[in-house]
């Protein structure tokens, strides 16, 4: 409750933000314990109507439950000054065990003349993992969502383009409690390393990708509004595979990737009443030398641009609401995106949830942590199209997803 939006992660609030800058170092008296915790996300996904082909093997093309996710986390203080966030995942859907969000921290508190900060060094294996607010497309709204009906055909790739297939280390520092900057750089992990921690390869980057951060938060007398932006560079070359079957980088050109992102956020949480809002803009150049020299684009030069915006209200940091809206739109390519060659999806989403064991009194707390989650999310707009998305009479409404979701923590 004291760092946590509706009494359950990943929302932070302004003390959950200065736990993380702090390297999750903090501790409660004299407590030694190893920091491991435990979560898992059971899940039901129906759609409006049912999917052509299964959304992946083992499932139906309607109503299926299961076992979205189960983590264990390493996540807390490893000495006075370093700690760790990191995460191994199960999930039914593709059935394996891999590496998930990893955030290893150096942090120290400065203080000169006037001023008072934080800095600190993470090494990370996600661009934006490293982040403290929620709009980053690491930590934002939706926290939670369907794995098993259908999706944006294309975002930018500052959104989980390269989570988990690259380690990057970058410095950050947060000054007066309003400014905080971050700068560092990525590079990917080898195959067979990716192959052990069961993670995706999309293509080896060539030499290092530049990351940045850059926010300015006032503190208001009912909360603190925050506003920043993001910048990802990136040349990377194409993935294929071995003899094996194996992935392994292809020798060639590289296609380029520039984001530009631009966010902004308010909070106001107390014992009885929470607000919440964020939005994010983001816009990817891109020039596709390898993908467009391969034959897989129709275009050397694309865009995509990805708008998300939310608004969030708890009561008694048990009951809550979310309404949210997403856009995600850019160059058409029929090669690239199939169908018609549009990306440009859009819908809204309204999300009711349950924390029962929220509060500092609540039963077996702090280890019983519970959040009941009820999402439906409708699309007014799908791969460009309202009607016969697909050429067979599919309309957009079609995909409509009603999803629950019991999230527990230990």
């Amino acid at each position: 409750m004291a760092c946590h939006v509706g009494a359950f992660g990943p929302e932070l609030t302004t003390f959950g933000r200065q736990f993380k800058l702090m390297g999750y170092t903090m501790k409660v008296g004299d407590a030694k314990e190893l920091p491991l915790s435990a979560m898992l996300v059971e899940s039901f996904t129906h759609t409006q109507k049912a999917q052509t082909d299964v959304p992946a093997k083992g499932f139906g093309t309607n109503d299926n439950t299961e076992l979205q996710q189960a983590s264990v986390f390493l996540a807390g203080r490893l000495s006075e000054h370093i700690g760790v966030f990191a995460q191994a995942t199960y999930s039914e859907n593709g059935g394996l065990l891999g590496w998930d969000n990893v955030d290893l921290r150096y942090a120290r508190m400065f203080s000169r003349g006037s001023h008072t900060g934080i800095w600190g060094i993470t090494v990370n294996n996600n661009p934006t993992v490293s982040d403290v607010f929620n709009t980053a497309p690491a930590w934002m709204y939706p926290y939670m969502s369907a794995d098993l009906a259908p999706g944006a055909p294309a975002q930018p790739m500052l959104f989980g383009g390269l989570g988990g297939q690259v380690i990057g280390a970058s410095a950050y520092v947060q000054l007066d409690g309003a400014w905080y900057l971050e700068a560092g750089g990525y590079r990917s992990l080898s195959p067979a390393f990716l192959r052990r921690v069961n993670a995706d390869y999309n293509g080896r980057l060539s030499g290092i990708t530049p990351y940045a951060r850059a926010a300015y938060t006032w503190n208001l007398p009912k909360g603190d509004f925050t506003v920043g932006g993001f910048v990802l560079s990136m040349r990377r070359g194409l993935a294929g595979t071995n003899l094996a079957g194996d992935a392994v980088p292809v020798a060639g050109p590289t296609d380029r990737f520039r984001d530009v992102g631009l966010d902004s956020s308010y909070q106001y949480v107390n014992a009885d009443h929470s607000f919440t809002a964020g939005a994010l803009y983001v816009r990817e150049q891109q020039r596709l030398d390898a993908t467009y020299a391969d034959g897989g684009a129709d275009h050397l030069h694309n865009s995509l641009q990805a708008f998300n915006l939310k608004g969030s209200y708890w009561y008694r940091q048990t009951y809550g609401v979310t309404l949210a809206s997403f856009i995600d739109n850019g160059s058409n390519d029929v090669t690239l995106y199939g169908n018609n060659g549009s990306p440009d999806t859009r819908g809204e989403s309204i999300e009711l949830n349950y924390a029962p064991f929220g509060q500092p009194t609540s039963w077996r707390q702090p280890w019983a942590n519970m959040r009941l989650g009820l999402q439906y999310t409708y699309f007014t707009r799908f791969s460009g199209l309202v009607h016969n998305i697909d050429g067979a009479g599919r309309n957009a409404s079609a995909n409509n997803t009603l999803y629950f979701y019991v999230w527990l923590a230990i």
